[in-house]
């Protein structure tokens, strides 16, 4: 079973595209978690009105606290063996979790980071990829002092949360501590 975490406030420009997205890579089984930290704009109604046409998509209160702890609520919530990140203005490409997964079952790696197109608004590809702007790399001490990890591009093993959750309250940010945490006690494919 998939999960895919989407951190969710005040979304409503691009969270119907991006869930749509989401929704053609995943099996009948999977799981979209979506917590909301009180948006005030049409996100939640576009949601709950997405959700009543699919199981799959569950929308829950997030804790009010910012985008880590709501990651954080997310993740707590999901009940996949493979847990997907996704920002809310993400649109994912129709062979994306096949192609990680695919990467998940030749390799005995807990976590897989993958490149992205960089776009505009539009979906214009705008440049490199993100691999190359960032010249993301393996490394521990490389990712703590210059971050590869964003959540977009990752998918990890559920056996990460047993050393990640919960998320200190001083961490830069949550997707670079998980990161960090399989390069210590996993193993990380890019």
């Amino acid at each position: 079973m998939i999960s895919v975490c989407v951190a969710a406030f005040n979304g409503e420009k691009y969270i119907e595209e991006q869930i749509l997205s989401v929704l053609r890579n995943l099996d009948s089984q999977d799981e979209i978690i979506i917590s909301d930290d009180g948006s005030s704009d049409r996100t939640r109604r576009i949601v709950d009105d997405l959700a009543e046409k699919d199981r799959r998509i569950r929308i829950i209160d997030g804790p009010r606290k910012g985008l880590i702890k709501n990651f954080e609520n997310a993740i707590v919530h999901s009940k996949g063996d493979i847990i997907f990140l996704c920002d809310q203005d993400d649109v994912w490409k129709d062979n994306k979790v096949k192609t990680v997964l695919d990467i998940f079952g030749n390799t005995d790696c807990t976590l897989v980071m993958h490149d992205a197109c960089i776009v505009d608004a539009n979906l214009r590809i705008s440049g490199c990829s993100f691999f190359e702007f960032k010249k993301c790399k393996k490394g521990y001490w490389r990712n703590l002092i210059k971050n590869s990890y964003i959540g977009c591009c990752m998918a990890f093993k559920r056996s990460i949360l047993d050393y990640a959750i919960p998320f200190p309250d001083n961490i830069p940010m949550h997707d670079q501590w998980i990161g960090l945490l399989s390069e210590r006690v996993g193993k990380v494919e890019f």
